[in-house]
């Protein structure tokens, strides 16, 4: 790949299994919350039309630092930190489908397991990382995933 991004995300890891559960139900199948880097081979995404091998590498989507349980996520702060600089920055209660919709919806579509991650969509402001560069995910109530880029 020529072009592979960072794209700071707040992960979503279930925790009862879920098929078909109502708008409603949906919370009541998470298990906690996480930091996740859903980084993307962009020029690769493009050339394929779809996103199995541009997200699927070896070492892309790392996760953690660990994860929080009890967090409100409603309204927590994502950003993405590049060399120290944010380049991301949103809050969850801005996000195009909330988590509620987010579980209904995919358990409609497939089943999910304890332990599955759903990562649940990106601020403005993904960009190109380049070998040296640190990375970091910071979710506000849960921390600071750093990464270095290889």
């Amino acid at each position: 790949s020529q072009r592979v991004d960072y794209e700071a995300e707040l992960g979503v890891v279930v925790g009862q299994t879920a098929k078909g559960v109502s708008r409603d139900d949906a919370i009541k199948h998470v298990f906690g919350y996480t930091c996740v880097n859903d980084v993307t081979a962009r020029d690769l995404q493009k050339k394929d039309g779809q996103w199995s091998r541009a997200k699927g590498f070896d070492t892309f989507c790392p996760v953690g630092p660990w994860i929080v349980t009890d967090l409100k996520y409603q309204d927590v702060l994502v950003e993405g930190v590049l060399n120290g600089e944010v380049k991301q920055s949103g809050r969850t209660s801005l996000m195009i489908f909330d988590i509620p919709y987010l579980v209904s919806y995919i358990s409609s579509v497939m089943t999910l397991n304890p332990g599955d991650l759903i990562s649940t969509g990106t601020p403005a402001g993904i960009a190109p990382m380049k070998s040296g560069d640190i990375i970091e995910v910071k979710v506000e109530g849960i921390g600071t995933l750093r990464n270095t880029m290889a």
